[in-house]
């Protein structure tokens, strides 16, 4: 065999390994609490905890919450940003970072916000639909 062939050969195949490693490590299923633990990066679903302690704290630069994973598990999140403004008004909560001494470290935070399109009795033009009924005589 040429040089060159194997050469190139060789150079393919590393390269192909390497851009299937990276692109490995870069897909995230959703996981809980849990399973979050053994992993770099994380992607947790959940529901913030109302009744629980949050806020922005001044001195860190950083917003905390309570959240409720999929399994029922509640942990605190350190988010490394200021308080997104619809954080109140999600349904639901996707928080991406890791786990670290049982608080969980969010590098980005999806939230998922009650949809103004959802309204029932309204038809295809989004007008509600005319009331009927019968009149008494």
């Amino acid at each position: 065999m040429k040089p060159k062939l194997i050469f190139s050969s060789i150079a393919i195949i590393g390269f192909t390994s390497l851009l299937l490693y990276n692109f490995g490590e870069s897909i995230s299923t959703y996981t809980d609490f849990d399973k979050a633990a053994k992993l770099k990066n994380a992607h947790v679903p959940g529901t913030w905890e109302s009744g629980m302690e949050y806020g922005f704290s001044r001195e860190t630069m950083q917003f905390s919450f309570y959240m409720k994973d999929e399994s029922g598990k509640v942990k605190r999140v350190i988010y490394s940003r200021p308080k997104p403004n619809n954080f109140e008004q999600a349904d639901r909560l996707v928080v991406i970072g890791e786990l670290r001494n049982d608080v969980f470290y969010a590098d980005e935070m999806l939230m998922k916000c009650p949809s103004k399109y959802n309204a029932t009795d309204v038809d295809s033009y989004g007008t509600q639909p005319a009331a009927v009924g019968v009149q008494g005589s």
